[in-house]
């Protein structure tokens, strides 16, 4: 009837997940754990810091 959600259908990086199984990093400027996000899709694997903040400041 609907569609399914799980590890047939799902993206790499965390599309599809409930935010809670998605990947995270911490960032090493201020220390915070920082969760995937859809704009980061393409590049998760090159984001560094968690905000324009922290990358200019390191």
């Amino acid at each position: 009837m609907g569609r399914k959600r799980g590890a047939s259908g799902e993206k790499p990086g965390g599309k599809g997940l409930p935010p809670s199984l998605r990947p995270s990093k911490v960032c090493p400027v201020c220390g915070r754990p920082f969760a995937w996000r859809k704009k980061w899709a393409a590049v998760w694997e090159q984001v560094i810091y968690c905000s324009d903040r922290c990358r200019n400041q390191r």
